[in-house]
């Protein structure tokens, strides 16, 4: 019997009890001890591992007791783990301080007030958690307190620094400076920004931060997790104890995320070791600080499909957890330089940008740079060379695999078909009604420039685009080769012996080529008889042509009707 894989779980002694399959990441206790850092700030990105992380930390460091203020022992939870090999200098540390542990992921909402409340909610669960304290406290103002935020019916002031409030009263009793962990930081922050209130969550989120983290005699240390590094002068302002740890620098760069050797561990450990080229393809290319990393959610979910069905295919787990509403602003925002960039990108290319990591949100369309940071700080691009130039240091940014390049595809592809809903495509089909196959060539050529194409210009590209502007349109019934098993594109109008319109497609790989290629599928249509079943339904004009791109460029031939000109296929 092998451990069930831990889909979903993110509490690290739940996951111990059940036994689980766990990476084991408990050397990141050692790290954190040895680099001695006041207030800790390390971002990854989403699905990486970091709740799961903060609950191991948590349950290391904490002196836990229950509601009744009994103490609870979780050494157990730690045997045979890496951590319980380092020796006494470490393990002295494990059960010894008071923990504030505090999730900000929950802040989604459409309105500032509502977000607060799931704020106030969440700091209202801490302090249930530590319940036992009022026991503790003789009646009084902190007694009064502390129930009105256990309540979670304060207001905004009385929870802007509930954080500090709560590490003083548990310093107080367990004789021991607190350590404070926040996962997802930046949660708030994002939603608000997307939702148009970001100055107002700024504000209160600085505020708790600053009476927590700054100025707190009861600190111990703290860990905080997010996905993006916010400007100091935005959230950490004055915060000279901040020690940062993102995706460039080297620390903690193989405590989230799988190394190279997990990854053949986990596969080895499922009898999936055959597997390892395609996981690599699709699910590898991260790099934190000089070390080589796997997305840890898809892959403990493609081994879990492998597991129940050999045959499964690999899929884009990532995609339907990860907010893609970073590249849906890059691609509706994109000008022509961007559009281009975004071409060499998924066709597997480099460019080269500027890092800026001390940014905010509000800072994300001052310039494209800092759109192309945001990609690469959450995980949509990763670093394939790094340079320096005086001050400024300039990344070598690519895709990372094959799982983020279909994200791109897919929202490419959502952009392209919101933006063909809001064109005219009446001057299209008035030219290829009017057999005007330069008028036709003309507007799939301005349209292929102002779009985003996957750089491969292969035919089913094309056939794709030219498909998506013909829908738009509505006046005809549209059939791809996929359906009718015969010719690219069939158009038919919509009323009883109406007109009919005949595609063929060609990508030609030299301009001198279009013409001829043109030329080659009219003649393809004539000695492949395809207007003869249109003639049997009743259709009583057919119009011909042959179609043929070259990189963004399109060029169409009208073909003459059957009979005319003494029987001639074409003009």
């Amino acid at each position: 019997m092998r451990k069930a894989i831990p889909i979903g779980y993110e509490d690290f002694r739940e996951m111990i009890e059940k036994d689980l399959y766990y990476v084991d990441k408990t050397l990141m206790i050692k790290e954190l001890l040895d680099s001695a850092g006041k207030v800790n700030l390390i971002t990854r990105p989403r699905r990486f591992g970091k709740t799961l992380n903060l609950s191991m930390l948590r349950y290391f460091f904490e002196a836990e007791k229950g509601t009744d203020g009994a103490p609870a022992d979780n050494s157990f939870l730690f045997n045979g783990l890496k951590i319980s090999t380092c020796g006494e200098r470490y393990l002295s540390h494990q059960g010894k301080y008071p923990v504030i542990n505090l999730s900000l992921k929950s802040a989604k909402q459409p309105d500032f007030d509502m977000a607060f409340q799931m704020l106030r909610r969440t700091i209202a669960d801490e302090f249930r958690r530590h319940a036992f304290l009022l026991s503790k406290l003789t009646e009084g103002a902190d007694c009064e307190r502390f129930r009105l935020l256990m309540s979670g019916q304060g207001e905004l002031a009385d929870y802007a620094d509930a954080l500090a409030f709560l590490s003083r009263l548990l310093s107080e009793e367990y004789g021991r400076k607190t350590v404070i962990l926040i996962d997802e930081y930046d949660v708030p922050l994002e939603n608000a920004y997307f939702r148009g209130f970001y100055d107002t969550m700024s504000d209160f989120i600085r505020t708790l931060f600053e009476s927590v983290l700054k100025t707190n005699p009861h600190l111990e240390f703290a860990v905080i997790t997010g996905c993006l590094r916010i400007s100091k002068e935005s959230i950490f302002t004055g915060m000279n104890n901040l020690k940062i740890h993102s995706i460039l620098s080297g620390g903690y760069s193989d405590s989230f995320g799988f190394t190279q050797e997990e990854v053949t561990e986990i596969l080895s450990y499922y009898d999936l070791s055959r597997k390892q080229d395609e996981v690599r393809k699709w699910y590898d290319g991260y790099l934190f600080g000089d070390t080589e990393i796997y997305n840890p959610w898809s892959i403990l979910n493609y081994v879990d499909a492998v597991v129940m069905k050999p045959d499964a295919f690999p899929e884009p787990y990532w995609s339907n957890t990860s907010s893609n509403s970073i590249i849906r602003e890059l691609v509706e925002r994109a000008d022509l330089e961007t559009r281009s960039e975004i071409e060499r990108l998924v066709a597997g290319e480099t460019i080269e940008k500027p890092v800026h990591e001390d940014i905010t949100y509000g800072d994300i369309y001052e310039s494209q740079d800092n759109l192309w940071n945001f990609l690469f700080f959450t995980g949509y691009l990763k670093k394939a060379g790094e340079r320096r130039e005086e001050e400024f240091t300039y990344l070598t940014l690519a895709i990372p695999n094959i799982e983020v390049r279909f994200i791109y595809r897919q929202t490419i592809l959502k952009w392209f078909e919101k933006r063909v809903k809001q064109q005219d495509m009446t001057p299209l089909i008035t030219a290829i009604e009017n057999g005007d196959g330069n008028a036709f060539g003309d507007f799939v050529s301005e349209q292929l420039a102002e779009s985003i194409s996957f750089f491969d210009y292969a035919e089913n590209y094309y056939h794709g685009f030219l498909v998506g502007l013909l829908k738009s349109s509505g006046r005809y019934e549209i059939l791809s080769n996929r359906e009718s098993g015969r010719s690219d594109i069939i158009m038919k109008e919509q009323k009883f012996r109406g007109r009919a319109v005949i595609l063929e497609l060609k990508s030609a790989r030299d301009y001198s080529e279009m013409e001829e290629l043109c030329h080659k599928a009219l003649r393809q249509i004539e000695e492949k008889e395809y207007e003869a079943a249109l003639r049997s339904e009743g259709y009583r004009e057919v119009l011909k042509y042959g179609v043929c791109f070259f990189k963004k460029g399109c060029i169409a031939l009208c073909g003459k009707r059957k009979g005319e000109d003494n029987g001639r296929l074409f003009e």
